[in-house]
């Protein structure tokens, strides 16, 4: 097993105080686990955190400590019970048009200058790298619908993945809380959503937008992944940030041969493809142009 690095020593005193024992020992354990299955690296800042969200857990499984969950967890074919840690230990943060910006830079920098060849019969290709519950993928439809709004009759597709099986249910069932909808412009708000019959204090995905979008459970460090491109746009944002620089090169690698020639990478705020990366050029903020024709 690939383990992170960590100074934390195999010592048995106890790094939480709490109703669970949770020693260094068992910290290195998950976090090696987390490493193992999603290349998620944890620092040692993060014990508090890990025993907070796990806890839960220990209780529903009648755990009487760490050391039991580890040995429960590890067993061969306990996929089940790595899901539900890995959920736990994962942040899906997001919101509709986050980073506004590289939407606009999607729709005046790709979608624009294809109108005419996608019009006239021409694909187009997005896809969405760790989705989370839908926001970035649907954003990313009402995008493509304002140059399009005939989308669906064209050889348009939109792919949403996430290693999480959770969030993409509620990607597909695209039904949100209406304090979700802020960050969405009012003309689109009334445009593309509806309000839900079995929930009047939450909306719906216009079918229109529904039709373009598809969502498959993958993860980034797995060993393969079934997509075969090219994409005209890749958003992966605010996700290598819990990779170790290695697991980043590698999946920034991986992207560059599934993007099209001049087509755009889109990356958080506070990621960065490196120098080393040579299929992408910086191309705006956080924004990286597949290099070639």
């Amino acid at each position: 097993m690939t383990t992170p690095s960590t100074s934390f020593s195999d010592r048995r005193e106890a790094l939480v105080d709490g109703e669970f024992a949770f020693t260094g020992a068992d910290f290195k354990r998950i976090a090696a686990l987390l490493y193992e299955q999603a290349g998620i690296s944890l620092p040692d800042s993060k014990a508090t955190l890990v025993y907070s969200r796990l806890a839960k857990r220990l209780r529903t499984l009648g755990l009487k400590s760490f050391a039991e969950y580890c040995a429960f967890v590890a067993q061969d074919g306990n996929v089940d019970e790595q899901q539900h840690m890995l959920r736990a230990l994962t942040t899906n943060v997001t919101r509709f048009f986050r980073e506004p910006h590289h939407f606009d830079d999607l729709r005046a920098n790709i979608l624009e200058p294809m109108a005419d060849k996608v019009r006239a019969g021409g694909r187009l290709r997005l896809w969405s790298a760790a989705c989370s519950s839908g926001q970035e993928p649907y954003s990313m439809a009402f995008t493509v619908l304002s140059v399009w709004p005939n989308a669906a009759e064209l050889d348009i597709r939109i792919l949403g993945t996430d290693i999480d099986t959770n969030v993409l249910a509620t990607g597909r069932a695209a039904v949100y809380e209406e304090q979700l909808l802020e960050g969405i412009p009012a003309n689109m708000r009334s445009q593309y959503f509806e309000r839900d019959a079995s929930d009047r204090r939450s909306f719906r995905v216009c079918e229109t937008a529904r039709q373009l979008v598809a969502f498959r459970e993958l993860n980034l460090n797995g060993p393969s992944w079934p997509m075969k491109g090219p994409f005209d746009a890749i958003f992966c944002r605010n996700v290598v940030i819990y990779f170790d620089e290695p697991t980043q090169e590698r999946v920034w690698q991986r992207f560059a041969p599934l993007v099209a020639p001049g087509g755009k990478l889109y990356v958080g705020h506070s990621e960065r493809v490196g120098a080393s990366i040579t299929a992408f050029e910086s191309a705006g903020l956080t924004a990286y142009r597949k290099v070639g024709r």
